[in-house]
């Protein structure tokens, strides 16, 4: 019984690497937009598709970030500036895009812009700071998804959504991790929505790397930030010895952050490419081999795991 069992198992990660093994054709046609393309995954990502041939559009949100990437890319790769947050950027920018994929259509949509305010708990979470990693990670990502879904959907292109590992199993950044299940949430609804379209949408899940997001020296000044400016009633609560014990894991924490980001870029492409996409894609050892099986287990058993001890 194991036996056959086994040849089971084994036929259907055979028949899926098989499949997965096939790429679409004339790539060198087809246009890929990505936002957040300043540093991190985007940058990698759109200098990655350029050296394949791919014709890529990137926005950047600074006009430093696009002059560092013209000076790191081909010809062929464009720059527009973007800032997901405001309505008329966005507008500006499927215009942009329009001009340039015309009747061709857009093959890929790369949401990959994101934020994040490290803090020792929810608790300490600014309201600015709230809003601002909603507006950039959920509400920036729908508007320019709804913006360039025509061109999408006449290519019978792919949609490619930045989430999170923090997306299916949430231990810390509480309202960054809330932002991260609504990408996940919009990302299934809209799979279903337009698969009769042929257009194919995944969702990547990056564990924990080393971006501008996680930058230690500004992540820990975030978090020095939110206490100070924390109300007395709050401080006094938690108390000096928590935000300490708070301090000390999310530094061990962005340590420990994987620094080959082409982990996460490589299932990007992947769903670019291949004829058979994957819905989602979880990237980095963290993620696959801790996080995904632990979000199976009940949450009492998860709740234990992921709870830190108090100081």
């Amino acid at each position: 019984m194991w036996l056959y069992l086994a040849v089971l198992v084994g036929l259907f990660y055979l028949v899926r690497w098989y499949r997965e093994r096939q790429v679409v054709s004339h790539l060198q046609d087809k246009y890929v937009f990505i936002t957040g393309c300043d540093s991190g995954f985007g940058n990698l990502l759109a200098r990655q598709l350029d050296v394949r041939g791919l014709r890529v559009l990137a926005a950047c949100l600074t006009e430093k970030g696009a002059e560092q990437l013209r000076g790191q890319t081909s010809d062929r790769l464009e720059v527009v500036t973007l800032d997901v947050t405001k309505t008329e950027s966005v507008a500006a920018a499927a215009q942009w895009v329009q001009e340039r994929v015309g009747d061709r259509g857009l093959w890929g949509l790369v949401n990959n812009a994101g934020v994040m305010c490290p803090v020792p708990c929810t608790e300490f979470q600014r309201t600015e700071d709230s809003l601002t990693i909603f507006r950039v990670n959920l509400i920036g990502l729908i508007e320019v998804t709804m913006s360039l879904l025509p061109l999408v959907r006449r290519a019978q292109g792919r949609i490619v959504n930045v989430s999170s590992i923090l997306g299916r199993i949430a231990f810390i950044g509480g309202v960054y991790s809330s932002s991260k299940y609504g990408v996940e949430a919009f990302s299934d609804i809209l799979r279903r929505e337009l698969k009769h379209f042929g257009v194919k949408i995944s969702i990547i899940e990056p564990g924990s790397f080393r971006t501008g997001i996680t930058d230690l020296k500004r992540s820990l000044e975030s978090v020095q930030q939110s206490w100070e400016e924390a109300p007395v009633h709050i401080k006094e609560a938690y108390g000096q010895q928590y935000f300490d014990a708070a301090c000390k894991r999310i530094r061990q924490g962005l340590l420990k952050c994987s620094t080959n980001l082409n982990l996460v870029t490589d299932c990007m492409e992947h769903a670019l490419t291949s004829v058979h996409p994957r819905t989602r894609y979880s990237a980095g050892w963290d993620a696959q081999f801790f996080l995904i099986p632990l979000s199976y287990l009940p949450t009492s058993l998860a709740d234990y795991i992921l709870t830190p001890s108090q100081p």
